[in-house]
């Protein structure tokens, strides 16, 4: 993979296994779904001898609105699943636009727009699910050091 650029660029992905939480939620409701959904899948996976095979990250499933169709969890080197709570899926392969964004999540939308702009510009159409995978922990003492890199796989 090429090394993440706060300026977009095309990659080309492997497919790579994910152990998430999904639910449907108010936009507002996102932190602290992050923060339920994390414990939950990490438990079922040291539950399965699972391990976490890269960083945390959020699985997004159409455009959001008030409310978003969100997955939270981790890369893992085998399947996961706890009653339909956590359940393993795969990230797609193939063509993807990325970009790094550096800051607060709360300047993402910032980001997202340049990603946006830069895919109309080049005629490519983003497909219905992308990510973002959390680079850096959060530090409320220098958000502005945040690294999430955000992947959106491309239609044919």
């Amino acid at each position: 993979m090429t090394d993440p650029s706060t300026e977009p660029q095309i990659v080309e992905l492997t497919p790579a296994r994910v152990a998430v939480h999904r639910e449907k939620v108010p936009m507002t409701g996102l932190p602290q779904f992050f923060d339920r959904s994390f414990h939950a899948v990490d438990d079922a996976m040291r539950n399965a001898g699972a391990s976490v095979v890269g960083p945390p990250l959020g699985l997004y499933y159409g455009m959001p609105t008030d409310t978003v169709d969100v997955a939270a969890g981790f890369p893992t080197d085998r399947d996961v699943s706890v009653d339909g709570e956590v359940t393993t899926e795969t990230l797609p392969g193939g063509r993807a636009a990325q970009i790094l964004h550096i800051g607060s999540y709360d300047a993402m939308e910032q980001t997202y727009g340049r990603l946006m702009q830069w895919l109309q510009a080049q005629n490519l159409r983003p497909a219905g699910v992308m990510w973002e995978s959390y680079l850096t922990e959060p530090d409320e003492n220098d958000l502005s050091s945040m690294q999430t890199l955000i992947v959106w796989p491309l239609e044919d």
